[in-house]
């Protein structure tokens, strides 16, 4: 691929001589040589007895940084992926390198604006105002006894349940007053529908049977409960007045009509958000199929690695790492790197498309723009605008987001 370079660079003669002095003092620390206190050893004395080729991977490393940096910036080139590095040969002389160096690739575009995309209008049915109202009701539902009546589909049944296995009490598988909320599928299927129609302080036997994606010890068992009601509890909806809505923030409405056309207007602004983002992401796919461009597999290993590590903050902020959600899942480091290999894909695929649309309207952000624009974020995230640039990565980083966004709304022309 054009776009992979392979750069040798060595490190000789005086250069790599003190390379292998600076080598030798991070060793010297922790060598004890009988005669010599620790890390006082002299280096003839150190070489004599270890070989000055002990000293070869410490000063590869050393070297390694300035190496590679000199070699990029002699061939002019911009990497976009990890290097792969090679020694290609090492001695008391010198040490040489060879990068393999992936740039960014070619992009040729194909057609990128009147694209044909259309953007749905939106529309609001009295059915999604209902759920959105009732879905809202439910929240502020109070939870009471129920006085008559049997268990149904909503409830919570306090009970008190025993399971057994192979006529043997099941480890774990027992309590007392458990609250169940029939219709959370928190216990294994049918166990929850076993109990719609009983009453308080009947007893019934479930047999059921263990799913066959269940511990492998259970899964597909047959397993019998003994289930008893103590308690059924209700949810009791809020009435659709004027403290119900004030409860929601809507305190200068006052009667139904008013709370529907507001939650019309809401849902409204919500589904033009979802709408706006498929059509932009539509533009994207379409104008990426017409673009011509050769993508690396590295790079596309790259983009997965910083999803990962993105994935891995998401789940710090729960009290978890990538360990816990392997467990969880039944998933694996490779498990999880082949299933966000598509999106990693689109990713850059849209990434590039983009700089490549910038380039060819020639979009530049002056400073003014990008500052304004700082000042803006910053207020909208409640920070200091020195505060912002630094979580953002700085300034050259809003450019280049103003950039892309500019490059987008090229894309949506038609």
């Amino acid at each position: 691929m054009k776009n992979v370079h392979v750069i040798k660079a060595e490190v000789k003669g005086k250069e790599w001589e003190e390379t292998l002095d600076a080598a030798f003092k991070k060793k010297r620390k922790d060598i004890k040589v009988d005669g010599f206190r620790k890390g006082a050893v002299p280096k003839d004395v150190y070489i004599k007895k270890f070989g000055i080729e002990s000293l070869y991977m410490d000063a590869v490393d050393i070297a390694l940084g300035a190496a590679y940096n000199k070699a990029i910036r002699e061939e002019n080139l911009v990497p976009v992926a990890e290097p792969k590095i090679d020694i290609k040969g090492i001695d008391k002389d010198h040490v040489e390198y060879e990068f393999t160096i992936i740039t960014k690739p070619e992009v040729k575009l194909g057609k990128y604006t009147k694209l044909g995309v259309k953007k749905a209008n939106v529309k609001v049915s009295d059915k999604e105002i209902d759920d959105e109202i009732a879905k809202l009701a439910t929240r502020f539902a109070e939870i009471v006894i129920k006085e008559n009546g049997s268990v149904v589909e909503g409830n919570t049944a306090v009970i008190d349940f025993e399971g057994f296995v192979d006529g043997e009490k099941l480890e774990g598988g027992s309590g007392k007053d458990y609250p169940l909320e029939i219709g959370s599928h928190t216990f294994i299927p049918g166990f929850e529908e076993g109990l719609i129609g009983m009453n308080v302080g009947e007893t019934k036997e479930l047999d059921l049977q263990f799913p066959d994606n269940y511990t492998e010890n259970l899964k597909g068992k047959d397993v019998k409960f003994n289930v008893t009601i103590k308690e059924i509890k209700e949810r009791v909806l809020p009435e659709l007045n004027k403290e119900f809505y004030a409860d929601l923030g809507f305190e200068d409405i006052d009667n139904e009509a008013d709370f529907r056309a507001e939650i019309k207007k809401t849902i409204k602004e919500r589904k033009e958000v979802e709408e706006e983002d498929k059509y932009i992401n539509d533009c994207l796919e379409t104008a990426s199929q017409n673009m011509e461009v050769e993508i690396n597999p590295e790079i596309i290993d790259d983009e997965v690695h910083r999803m990962m590590h993105q994935f891995e903050e998401q789940l710090s902020m729960q009290g978890l790492n990538l360990e816990h959600y392997y467990q969880f899942t039944g998933s694996s480091h490779e498990k999880l790197h082949e299933q966000m290999e598509p999106e990693a894909t689109k990713r850059v695929r849209y990434r590039y498309l983009l700089e490549a649309v910038a380039d060819a309207e020639n979009i530049e952000i002056s400073d003014k723009v990008a500052d304004a624009e700082a000042d803006k974020m910053a207020k909208m995230y409640g920070m200091e605008k020195e505060e912002f640039l630094s979580n953002f990565g700085g300034m050259d980083i809003v450019k280049y987001d103003l950039r892309m966004r500019q490059a987008i709304e090229i894309l949506k022309e038609n």
